[in-house]
C-alpha cells in the first residue's frame, strides 16, 4: 500500500477498508508512516468524516495497538463514566463513592489535566498520600473489597491514542466528532468495564461549543459502544459556566466532600445525582434514573457515600483525616476580589481562558511532567442569571503567591462576561441519547 494513496482517498470522500486503516494506524505507531503523512490524513478526516463500518474498525484498530484490561476478577457489573472535559469538573471524585455507596462496582482509569481542564488524577493527589500509580492485582482486589478505586491510565492502553493525540493537538484536528470519539471510545473499551455514562459538554468550556454537534458526538458515541456489547448512555450538559463554584485542585476535592455530605453547590449535586442514576439504571440496580436519584439521595443523606470516600482514601494510602480536617488540603493564603467592571447580569463566563488563568497560576499544566499547585484556584461566588453592581465581588482569586495574584486578576476579571439586559439560569441538564 501507498500512504499517499489513502490521504488521497479520504480526501476524496472515500470510505477506507479495514485493511488500508490497520495499514495507517500501524504503520504510524511503528514508525513507518511519517508524522507529516498522519498530519494529512487527520487534516482529511477532519474534513470528510468517518461513517459506519469504516469509524468502527477505526476504533478497534486503536483498541488493538495496545493492551485491553482484563476486569473478570472484579465480581459484578462494572460501570464507568467519562466527561469530555470542562472547567470545574469534580464530578468523578463524588460519582464514584456515590454510585458505588449503591453496590455497584467502579475499576476507573482517569487522566490528568492538561490545557484549560483539570485532570482527575491531580485532584486526587493533592490528598496527602494518594496513589494512583498501584498494580493491576492490587486494583481489582480494592475494587472487590471496597467496591471502587480511581487509577492513572497506563500507557498500554491504547497507545496509537496517545500519539495521535499529541499531533492532533498541533494540527488543529482536536474538535472533529470521529477522532474525538474513536479518541474516548477507544480507551474506554479497553478498559474492560460493562457499562459507561458520557457526560458530553457543550458550551463555552467545551470542545462542542455548539447542542448539534454535542448531540451527535454522543450519539456517535453510544453507537460505538453498542456496537462492542456495551450498555451505554450519554447526557448532554451545560459548560457555558465552571461545575459548582471551585476551581482548582484542594478547592475541588473540599467542595466535592461538601456535595457528598449534601452541602455542595446545587448544580454540582444536580449533575452526580443525574449521571449517578443513569449508572445505576445501566448496571440494572434501578429501573430508571428517577429511581436511582432517590436512592442516591438517601445514600448522601445518611453518610454512605462520604463514608465510601473515606474508605477509597484509605485502600489506596492517602489521609482519610482530609474528610473532617480541611486544614490537611490547604489553600493558598493570599485572596484577591474578582470585582464586577458594570452594572448588569452576568451573562457568561470564557471558561477556557477561566481554566487557562488557573493554570498560569500554578494550578496546571503545559505538558504532562509539569508540577502542580494544589493549593491556588478561583471560587466562584455567582452564577450566568444574577444581577450585580459595579463593584460587587464575582469571586476570589487565591494563591500562595501575591505577586502572581496581581498579575493574573485582570485576566480573570475578563473571564465573566457582564450584559445590561436581563440573562436567564442556564439550564444544566440538555438531554440524554439512551
Amino acid at each position: 500500500m501507498i500512504p499517499y494513496e489513502i490521504i488521497l482517498k479520504k480526501r476524496n470522500g472515500g470510505s477506507l477498508s479495514t485493511e488500508e486503516i490497520e495499514y495507517f494506524v500501524g504503520g504510524y505507531v511503528n514508525g513507518d508512516i511519517q508524522e507529516y503523512q498522519m498530519a494529512a490524513f487527520l487534516m482529511a478526516v477532519y474534513f470528510k468524516g468517518m461513517e459506519g463500518k469504516e469509524l468502527s474498525e477505526f476504533v478497534r484498530i486503536m483498541v488493538d495497538s495496545g493492551d485491553r484490561v482484563d476486569l473478570s476478577g472484579i465480581e459484578g457489573f462494572k460501570i464507568d463514566k467519562h466527561s469530555t472535559g470542562g472547567v470545574g469538573d469534580t464530578t468523578t471524585l463524588v460519582l464514584a463513592p456515590l454510585v458505588s455507596s449503591c453496590g455497584v462496582k467502579l475499576a476507573k482509569m482517569s487522566g490528568r489535566g492538561l490545557g484549560h481542564t483539570g485532570g482527575t488524577l491531580d485532584k486526587l493527589e493533592s490528598i496527602p498520600g494518594f496513589n494512583i500509580s498501584i498494580g493491576k492485582e492490587e486494583f481489582i482486589n480494592i475494587v472487590n473489597k471496597c467496591g471502587l478505586a480511581v487509577i492513572g491510565q497506563t500507557a498500554k492502553v491504547a497507545p496509537a491514542d496517545k500519539k495521535l493525540y499529541s499531533l492532533r493537538d498541533v494540527t488543529a484536528t482536536v474538535d472533529s466528532i470521529p477522532l474525538i470519539a474513536s479518541s474516548i471510545m477507544s480507551k474506554k473499551l479497553a478498559s474492560g468495564s460493562d457499562g459507561i455514562v458520557l457526560d458530553v459538554k457543550t458550551g463555552s468550556g467545551a470542545f462542542m461549543e455548539n447542542l448539534d454537534d454535542a448531540r451527535e458526538l454522543g450519539k456517535v458515541m453510544v453507537d460505538i459502544g453498542r456496537n462492542w456489547g456495551k450498555k451505554m448512555a450519554a447526557v448532554i450538559t451545560d459548560m457555558n459556566q465552571p461545575l459548582g463554584r471551585a476551581v482548582g485542585h484542594t478547592l475541588e476535592v473540599r467542595e466535592a466532600i461538601d456535595t457528598l455530605r449534601g452541602k455542595g453547590p446545587a448544580d454540582l449535586e444536580e449533575l452526580c445525582l443525574y449521571l449517578g442514576g443513569w449508572m445505576l439504571t445501566l448496571a440494572g440496580k434501578v429501573v430508571d434514573y428517577n429511581e436511582g436519584i432517590e436512592l442516591l439521595k438517601g445514600k448522601i443523606k445518611d453518610g454512605s457515600a462520604l463514608g465510601k470516600f473515606k474508605e477509597m482514601i484509605i485502600a489506596q494510602g492517602g489521609n482519610p483525616e482530609v474528610v473532617d480536617n480541611y486544614d490537611l488540603i490547604p489553600i493558598g493564603k493570599y485572596m484577591l476580589d474578582i470585582k464586577a467592571s458594570q452594572d448588569g447580569y452576568l451573562s457568561g463566563v470564557k471558561n477556557a481562558k477561566l481554566g487557562m488563568a488557573v493554570g498560569s497560576l500554578g494550578g496546571g499544566r503545559q505538558k504532562v511532567e509539569d508540577k502542580i499547585d494544589y493549593t491556588c484556584g478561583v471560587l466562584i461566588e455567582k452564577s450566568i442569571g444574577d444581577k450585580l453592581q459595579k463593584g460587587d465581588s464575582i469571586g476570589k482569586v487565591i494563591s500562595d503567591y501575591q505577586d502572581k495574584l496581581t498579575d493574573i486578576l485582570p485576566v480573570v476579571e475578563q473571564c465573566f462576561i457582564i450584559s445590561t439586559e436581563e440573562v436567564k439560569p442556564v439550564k444544566l441538564i440538555k438531554e440524554y441519547i439512551y
